[in-house]
Protein backbone atom coordinates (compact mmCIF):
# COMPACT_ATOMS: atom_id res chain seq x y z
CA UNK A 1 0.00 0.00 0.00
CA UNK A 2 1.27 3.19 -1.02
CA UNK A 3 1.86 6.11 1.84
CA UNK A 4 0.45 9.08 0.27
CA UNK A 5 -1.11 10.87 2.83
CA UNK A 6 1.68 10.49 5.07
CA UNK A 7 3.63 12.86 3.10
CA UNK A 8 0.79 15.48 2.62
CA UNK A 9 2.93 18.49 3.38
CA UNK A 10 5.07 17.68 1.29
CA UNK A 11 2.69 17.82 -1.98
CA UNK A 12 1.25 20.99 -0.68
CA UNK A 13 4.28 22.63 -0.32
CA UNK A 14 5.41 22.09 -4.04
CA UNK A 15 2.08 23.42 -5.10
CA UNK A 16 2.37 26.33 -2.85
CA UNK A 17 5.65 27.45 -4.04
CA UNK A 18 4.85 27.42 -7.80
CA UNK A 19 1.16 29.18 -6.92
CA UNK A 20 2.80 31.71 -4.66
CA UNK A 21 5.40 32.35 -7.64
CA UNK A 22 2.81 32.71 -10.18
CA UNK A 23 0.45 35.29 -8.26
CA UNK A 24 3.76 37.48 -7.61
CA UNK A 25 4.55 38.31 -11.23
CA UNK A 26 0.85 38.08 -12.13
CA UNK A 27 0.59 41.01 -9.18
CA UNK A 28 4.00 42.59 -10.21
CA UNK A 29 4.05 42.38 -13.60
CA UNK A 30 0.55 40.47 -14.78
CA UNK A 31 -0.45 38.02 -16.93
CA UNK A 32 0.54 38.79 -20.92
CA UNK A 33 -2.93 38.71 -22.67
CA UNK A 34 -2.68 38.70 -25.96
CA UNK A 35 -4.48 40.68 -29.18
CA UNK A 36 -7.55 38.46 -28.57
CA UNK A 37 -8.48 40.34 -25.13
CA UNK A 38 -6.24 43.38 -25.71
CA UNK A 39 -7.50 43.75 -29.01
CA UNK A 40 -4.63 44.27 -32.12
CA UNK A 41 -3.90 42.70 -35.69
CA UNK A 42 -2.41 39.56 -36.16
CA UNK A 43 -0.57 38.63 -39.33
CA UNK A 44 1.06 35.33 -40.45
CA UNK A 45 3.91 35.52 -43.64
CA UNK A 46 4.74 32.87 -45.95
CA UNK A 47 8.41 33.52 -46.15
CA UNK A 48 8.87 30.43 -48.65
CA UNK A 49 12.11 29.45 -47.19
CA UNK A 50 14.16 29.44 -43.76
CA UNK A 51 14.53 32.97 -42.64
CA UNK A 52 16.87 35.16 -39.46
CA UNK A 53 13.77 35.79 -37.28
CA UNK A 54 16.10 38.64 -35.44
CA UNK A 55 16.67 40.39 -38.76
CA UNK A 56 13.04 39.92 -39.89
CA UNK A 57 12.39 41.45 -36.09
CA UNK A 58 14.37 44.25 -36.96
CA UNK A 59 12.11 45.50 -39.75
CA UNK A 60 8.76 44.67 -37.94
CA UNK A 61 9.63 46.99 -34.29
CA UNK A 62 10.00 49.56 -37.30
CA UNK A 63 6.48 49.46 -37.96
CA UNK A 64 5.42 48.38 -34.92
CA UNK A 65 7.29 48.80 -31.44
CA UNK A 66 5.21 46.50 -29.14
CA UNK A 67 4.82 43.51 -31.78
CA UNK A 68 5.58 40.35 -30.62
CA UNK A 69 6.70 37.35 -33.08
CA UNK A 70 7.40 33.92 -33.68
CA UNK A 71 8.95 31.55 -36.03
CA UNK A 72 6.38 28.80 -37.48
CA UNK A 73 7.31 25.74 -39.25
CA UNK A 74 11.06 27.77 -39.96
CA UNK A 75 8.95 29.33 -43.52
CA UNK A 76 6.24 31.15 -41.77
CA UNK A 77 6.30 34.49 -39.33
CA UNK A 78 3.63 35.13 -36.83
CA UNK A 79 3.14 38.82 -36.28
CA UNK A 80 1.07 39.77 -33.11
CA UNK A 81 0.77 43.76 -32.35
CA UNK A 82 -1.41 45.80 -30.83
CA UNK A 83 -0.83 48.95 -33.01
CA UNK A 84 -0.76 47.61 -36.57
CA UNK A 85 -3.19 49.27 -38.71
CA UNK A 86 -3.83 47.94 -42.53
CA UNK A 87 -1.99 50.35 -44.08
CA UNK A 88 1.01 49.35 -42.01
CA UNK A 89 0.72 46.21 -42.53
CA UNK A 90 0.83 46.35 -46.24
CA UNK A 91 3.78 48.56 -45.64
CA UNK A 92 5.57 46.17 -43.32
CA UNK A 93 5.37 43.39 -46.09
CA UNK A 94 6.47 45.12 -49.10
CA UNK A 95 9.70 45.99 -46.96
CA UNK A 96 9.75 41.80 -46.15
CA UNK A 97 9.30 41.55 -49.40
CA UNK A 98 11.85 43.07 -51.02
CA UNK A 99 14.14 42.22 -48.36
CA UNK A 100 13.46 39.08 -48.70
CA UNK A 101 12.32 38.11 -52.37
CA UNK A 102 8.93 36.88 -51.73
CA UNK A 103 6.61 35.89 -54.16
CA UNK A 104 3.10 35.67 -52.87
CA UNK A 105 1.79 39.71 -52.79
CA UNK A 106 -0.20 39.17 -49.40
CA UNK A 107 0.48 37.80 -46.42
CA UNK A 108 -0.60 34.30 -45.70
CA UNK A 109 -3.52 35.61 -42.89
CA UNK A 110 -4.61 38.84 -41.60
CA UNK A 111 -6.96 39.62 -38.48
CA UNK A 112 -8.03 42.14 -36.87
CA UNK A 113 -9.51 42.52 -33.22
CA UNK A 114 -11.16 45.27 -31.36
CA UNK A 115 -10.41 46.17 -27.93
CA UNK A 116 -14.34 45.80 -27.27
CA UNK A 117 -14.40 43.05 -28.81
CA UNK A 118 -11.25 41.61 -26.32
CA UNK A 119 -12.98 42.82 -23.27
CA UNK A 120 -16.28 40.76 -24.15
CA UNK A 121 -14.15 37.73 -25.18
CA UNK A 122 -12.57 37.99 -21.58
CA UNK A 123 -16.28 38.16 -19.61
CA UNK A 124 -17.34 35.41 -21.89
CA UNK A 125 -14.96 33.28 -21.02
CA UNK A 126 -15.17 33.79 -17.29
CA UNK A 127 -18.72 32.86 -17.57
CA UNK A 128 -18.12 29.96 -19.25
CA UNK A 129 -15.63 28.62 -16.86
CA UNK A 130 -17.79 29.64 -13.78
CA UNK A 131 -20.37 27.74 -15.13
CA UNK A 132 -19.02 24.93 -16.14
CA UNK A 133 -17.36 24.64 -12.38
CA UNK A 134 -21.09 25.18 -10.83
CA UNK A 135 -22.12 22.37 -13.16
CA UNK A 136 -19.25 20.49 -12.31
CA UNK A 137 -19.58 20.35 -8.56
CA UNK A 138 -23.79 20.40 -8.49
CA UNK A 139 -22.77 16.61 -10.09
CA UNK A 140 -19.96 16.11 -7.71
CA UNK A 141 -22.98 16.83 -4.80
CA UNK A 142 -25.52 15.12 -6.05
CA UNK A 143 -23.62 11.54 -6.57
CA UNK A 144 -21.23 11.97 -3.25
CA UNK A 145 -21.53 14.29 -0.42
CA UNK A 146 -19.83 17.91 0.61
CA UNK A 147 -16.41 16.58 1.67
CA UNK A 148 -16.18 15.49 -1.94
CA UNK A 149 -17.03 18.44 -3.48
CA UNK A 150 -14.73 20.65 -1.81
CA UNK A 151 -12.28 18.73 -2.23
CA UNK A 152 -12.88 18.63 -6.22
CA UNK A 153 -13.15 22.19 -5.80
CA UNK A 154 -9.77 22.97 -4.33
CA UNK A 155 -7.76 20.73 -6.67
CA UNK A 156 -9.94 22.23 -9.82
CA UNK A 157 -8.79 26.05 -8.57
CA UNK A 158 -5.42 23.92 -7.94
CA UNK A 159 -5.11 23.22 -11.95
CA UNK A 160 -6.27 26.60 -12.64
CA UNK A 161 -4.07 28.49 -10.57
CA UNK A 162 -0.96 25.78 -11.78
CA UNK A 163 -1.02 26.76 -15.19
CA UNK A 164 -2.07 30.63 -14.80
CA UNK A 165 1.53 30.28 -12.66
CA UNK A 166 2.90 29.31 -15.55
CA UNK A 167 2.04 31.19 -18.18
CA UNK A 168 2.88 34.47 -15.87
CA UNK A 169 6.20 32.91 -15.02
CA UNK A 170 7.59 32.62 -18.25
CA UNK A 171 5.02 35.51 -19.50
CA UNK A 172 3.45 33.27 -22.55
CA UNK A 173 0.77 35.19 -24.13
CA UNK A 174 -2.91 34.21 -23.01
CA UNK A 175 -5.35 34.06 -25.62
CA UNK A 176 -8.81 32.79 -26.27
CA UNK A 177 -7.81 28.94 -26.44
CA UNK A 178 -6.17 28.97 -23.65
CA UNK A 179 -9.73 29.47 -22.03
CA UNK A 180 -10.96 26.86 -24.13
CA UNK A 181 -7.50 25.04 -22.93
CA UNK A 182 -8.52 25.49 -19.22
CA UNK A 183 -12.20 24.31 -19.89
CA UNK A 184 -10.71 20.98 -21.08
CA UNK A 185 -8.16 20.84 -17.89
CA UNK A 186 -10.73 21.28 -15.69
CA UNK A 187 -12.88 17.84 -17.62
CA UNK A 188 -10.04 16.12 -17.37
CA UNK A 189 -9.30 16.98 -13.79
CA UNK A 190 -12.50 15.94 -12.83
CA UNK A 191 -12.95 13.15 -14.41
CA UNK A 192 -9.65 11.63 -12.79
CA UNK A 193 -10.69 13.01 -9.41
CA UNK A 194 -14.52 11.34 -9.88
CA UNK A 195 -12.78 8.00 -10.70
CA UNK A 196 -9.89 8.22 -7.45
CA UNK A 197 -13.14 9.37 -5.40
CA UNK A 198 -15.66 6.50 -6.62
CA UNK A 199 -13.38 3.73 -4.97
CA UNK A 200 -12.89 6.19 -1.65
CA UNK A 201 -16.13 6.01 -1.43
CA UNK A 202 -16.79 2.08 -2.26
CA UNK A 203 -13.71 1.30 0.55
CA UNK A 204 -15.45 3.44 2.67
CA UNK A 205 -18.69 1.18 2.80
CA UNK A 206 -16.31 -1.74 3.04
CA UNK A 207 -13.35 -0.29 5.69
CA UNK A 208 -15.45 1.28 7.84
CA UNK A 209 -13.12 0.61 11.21
CA UNK A 210 -10.32 2.02 8.75
CA UNK A 211 -9.11 5.60 8.96
CA UNK A 212 -9.63 8.25 6.32
CA UNK A 213 -5.83 7.65 5.52
CA UNK A 214 -5.96 4.05 5.48
CA UNK A 215 -9.38 4.49 3.31
CA UNK A 216 -7.76 7.19 0.90
CA UNK A 217 -4.48 5.25 0.98
CA UNK A 218 -5.63 2.32 -0.12
CA UNK A 219 -7.76 3.56 -2.76
CA UNK A 220 -5.28 5.73 -4.05
CA UNK A 221 -3.02 2.39 -4.25
CA UNK A 222 -5.81 0.61 -6.29
CA UNK A 223 -6.17 3.77 -8.82
CA UNK A 224 -2.79 4.56 -9.20
CA UNK A 225 -1.92 2.67 -12.11
CA UNK A 226 -5.27 3.80 -14.11
CA UNK A 227 -4.58 7.58 -13.39
CA UNK A 228 -0.88 7.56 -14.91
CA UNK A 229 -1.80 5.20 -17.70
CA UNK A 230 -4.55 7.42 -18.74
CA UNK A 231 -2.27 10.79 -18.02
CA UNK A 232 0.86 9.16 -20.07
CA UNK A 233 -0.87 8.36 -22.69
CA UNK A 234 -2.81 11.47 -23.05
CA UNK A 235 0.31 13.76 -22.57
CA UNK A 236 2.33 11.45 -25.82
CA UNK A 237 -0.65 12.47 -27.79
CA UNK A 238 -0.69 16.20 -26.78
CA UNK A 239 2.97 16.89 -26.43
CA UNK A 240 3.12 14.83 -30.16
CA UNK A 241 0.51 18.05 -31.81
CA UNK A 242 2.58 20.53 -29.84
CA UNK A 243 5.77 19.72 -31.44
CA UNK A 244 4.61 18.93 -34.68
CA UNK A 245 1.17 21.20 -35.27
CA UNK A 246 2.47 24.46 -34.37
CA UNK A 247 -0.60 26.56 -35.45
CA UNK A 248 -2.05 25.28 -32.08
CA UNK A 249 -0.09 25.16 -29.67
CA UNK A 250 -1.84 27.84 -27.79
CA UNK A 251 -4.07 25.76 -26.98
CA UNK A 252 -1.93 22.32 -26.64
CA UNK A 253 0.81 24.09 -24.55
CA UNK A 254 -1.52 24.63 -21.44
CA UNK A 255 -3.16 21.29 -22.11
CA UNK A 256 -0.06 19.80 -21.60
CA UNK A 257 0.68 21.54 -18.06
CA UNK A 258 -3.01 20.83 -16.78
CA UNK A 259 -3.19 17.35 -17.76
CA UNK A 260 -0.44 16.58 -15.90
CA UNK A 261 -1.10 19.00 -13.10
CA UNK A 262 -4.75 17.75 -13.15
CA UNK A 263 -3.52 14.03 -12.29
CA UNK A 264 -0.87 15.01 -10.05
CA UNK A 265 -3.95 17.38 -8.14
CA UNK A 266 -6.23 14.20 -8.10
CA UNK A 267 -3.60 11.73 -6.07
CA UNK A 268 -1.67 14.53 -4.51
CA UNK A 269 -4.14 17.33 -3.51
CA UNK A 270 -7.60 16.13 -3.90
CA UNK A 271 -7.57 13.01 -1.73
CA UNK A 272 -5.71 14.88 1.34
CA UNK A 273 -8.01 17.39 1.35
CA UNK A 274 -10.58 14.71 1.64
CA UNK A 275 -8.95 13.29 4.17
CA UNK A 276 -8.51 16.71 6.40
CA UNK A 277 -12.31 17.22 6.20
CA UNK A 278 -13.27 13.73 6.83
CA UNK A 279 -11.16 13.65 10.13
CA UNK A 280 -12.68 17.27 10.88
CA UNK A 281 -16.42 15.71 10.63
CA UNK A 282 -15.35 12.83 12.66
CA UNK A 283 -13.55 15.00 15.71
CA UNK A 284 -17.25 16.92 15.39
CA UNK A 285 -19.42 14.31 15.87
CA UNK A 286 -17.15 13.11 18.74
CA UNK A 287 -17.13 16.41 20.29
CA UNK A 288 -21.19 16.03 19.84
CA UNK A 289 -21.80 13.08 21.06
CA UNK A 290 -19.77 13.71 24.16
Amino acid sequence: MLRIIEKTKIWFAFSLIIIVIGLGFIFTRGLNFGIDFKGGTQVVVEMGKDFDKEEADVIVKQYASDASTNKIDKTQYEIKSKDLPTEKVSELFSELKKTYNLEETAPVSEDSIGASVGKELAKNSLVALGIACIAMLIYIQIRFEMNYGIAALVALVHDVLITLSVFAIFYIPVNTPFIAAILTIIGYSINDTIVIFDRMRENSKNMRRSTPEVIANVSLTQTMGRSINTTLTTLFSIVAVNIFVPTVREFSFPLVIGIAFGAYSSIFIASPVWVILKKKVKKKNVVETA
